[in-house]
C-alpha cells in the first residue's frame, strides 16, 4: 500500500516543525537542520521536487533577541519573526549551500491564497523555482500577519501549499513517530496507527486529545490538513523527523509512521481552493427544496431557495451554505451581494430584474463555482 501511493509521485511538500529544528532555549539545531537537508536532497536525487514549509522562524528569533519562550504580545511575536525568519533562512541556505543547493524564501499570508490571481501567481513562482533546480523554503509571513490574514499554523499552509503546487504527497516531520491511540507521553501503552483510511470523528478525538504534546498547531491540526488533503487525492504521511533517514524510509515504501491515504472521489484544485482555501465571508440557510435540490440533484442554488442571509459579503465572495437545523452542507461563490440577495431571497429567477433593475445571473450560487461539504 505504501509504494501504491508513491506511484506517479513526482512533487512533494515537505513540512518542518519547529520542535524537530528548533529548542527555545538555545533556538535553532544545525545538526537537526544538516539532517532535514540530507533528507530532501535524497529525496531530490530520487528524482522527487521538494518544497518545503518550515516552522522555526519565531523560536530562533526568541532566542537571538534573549526574549522570554512565551510570548502574549502580537508585536513582540512579530519582532521576533521579523529576526527569525532571516536567521532562519540563513541556517537553510548554509545547510543546503554545503551541498551546492541553492534554496529560495516564500513568505505568504493567507490573503495571497484567497485571492484567485494571487494564489496562481504564488503557483507560478514556485513552479519556476522548481523548474531552476531551487528548493523553495516557504513560511507564513509572521511579521505582518494577524488574525484576519492569518493560516493558523504551518500544517494548514503545508496543506494549502500542497494544493496549489499540485504535489502528490504531503510528507510532515512532527516530533512524535505518528498518529497514536492515546497521547503516547503520557501512556506507555498508546500504540501507533500506521494507516488512516479515513479521517473519522474518533480519529478527529484521538488527534484533539494528543495536541498539547505537539506545541502549536498540534496533532490536531495535523489530522486537519491529512483530511483536507485526502478529499483533494493527496496522502499524508506524518513521521518523527528526529530520525535520521525517516523521510527517506518513506519514500522507500517502509512501513513507517502513519499514512493518511486519499480519496477516491477527490476535488480538483479550484475546488479545494472555494472549499478549504477561500474564507468565508456569509452564510445562507437554505429551505428543504434547495438543500434537496443542491445534494441529491447536483443543481445550482437559486434565489427562491434561500431562506436567510447572515454576513456581509459583495459579489465573488465565498459563502457556506446551510440547511434549516445549521449544518453546512456546500461553500460557493455568490453571483449577487449580501444587500441585494436580502431583496431577491425567496423570489423565483423571472422576479430579479422586477425588484433589482438588473439581473446579472440567474443563480445564486452556479454549480460549477459550489463544493459539496
Amino acid at each position: 500500500m505504501r509504494h501504491a501511493i508513491l506511484n506517479g509521485c513526482k512533487r512533494i511538500v515537505v513540512k518542518v516543525g519547529s520542535h524537530v529544528l528548533a529548542v527555545q532555549k538555545t533556538g535553532l539545531n544545525a545538526q537537526a537542520l544538516k539532517r532535514i537537508a540530507k533528507n530532501v536532497l535524497e529525496a531530490k536525487e530520487l528524482g522527487y521536487e521538494v518544497v518545503m514549509v518550515s516552522s522555526g522562524a519565531i523560536v530562533s528569533g526568541i532566542q537571538k533577541l534573549g526574549l522570554a519562550p512565551r510570548l502574549t504580545s502580537l508585536p513582540l511575536k512579530q519582532a521576533a519573526a521579523a529576526v527569525g525568519q532571516g536567521n532562519l533562512i540563513r541556517a537553510y541556505d548554509h545547510a543546503f549551500g554545503a551541498a551546492g543547493q541553492q534554496v529560495a524564501q516564500i513568505l505568504l499570508t493567507n490573503d495571497a491564497m484567497t485571492d484567485r490571481k494571487r494564489f496562481l501567481n504564488a503557483r507560478h513562482t514556485i513552479t519556476a523555482l522548481l523548474k531552476l533546480g531551487v528548493i523553495p523554503i516557504v513560511n507564513e509571513n509572521d511579521t505582518v500577519s494577524v488574525d484576519e490574514i492569518k493560516f493558523g499554523d504551518n500544517d494548514t499552509l503545508a496543506g494549502m501549499v500542497a494544493n496549489l503546487i499540485d504535489a502528490q504527497l504531503l510528507i510532515i516531520l512532527s516530533d512524535v513517530d505518528g498518529l497514536f491511540s492515546d497521547d503516547p507521553r503520557r501512556n506507555p501503552k498508546a500504540l501507533l496507527i500506521p494507516t488512516v483510511h479515513k479521517v473519522t470523528a474518533e480519529i478527529e478525538k484521538l488527534a484533539t486529545g494528543a495536541a498539547s504534546v505537539e506545541g502549536t498547531g498540534g496533532m490536531a491540526s495535523k489530522v486537519e490538513a491529512a483530511k483536507r488533503m485526502s478529499v483533494s487525492g493527496i496522502p499524508t504521511v506524518i513521521i518523527n523527523g528526529k530520525h535520521a533517514g525517516s523521510m527517506s524510509d518513506v519514500l522507500a515504501g517502509k512501513e513507517i509512521g502513519t499514512v493518511f491515504l486519499p480519496q477516491r472521489i477527490h476535488r480538483a484544485n479550484r475546488k479545494h481552493w472555494i472549499a478549504f482555501i477561500r474564507r468565508t465571508k456569509g452564510q445562507l440557510t437554505l429551505d428543504d427544496g434547495a438543500t434537496k435540490a443542491v445534494l441529491q440533484g447536483g443543481k445550482s442554488l437559486l434565489p427562491a431557495g434561500v431562506a436567510a442571509i447572515n454576513g456581509d459579503f459583495s459579489h465573488g465572495d465565498a459563502v457556506g451554505c446551510v440547511d434549516k437545523e445549521g449544518h453546512e452542507i456546500a461553500r460557493g461563490l455568490v453571483n449577487y451581494s449580501s444587500s441585494a440577495l436580502a431583496q431577491v431571497k425567496g423570489l423565483k429567477t423571472g422576479e430579479i430584474k422586477q425588484v433589482l433593475g438588473y439581473k446579472d445571473y440567474d443563480e445564486v450560487i452556479h454549480r460549477d463555482n459550489m463544493v459539496i461539504m
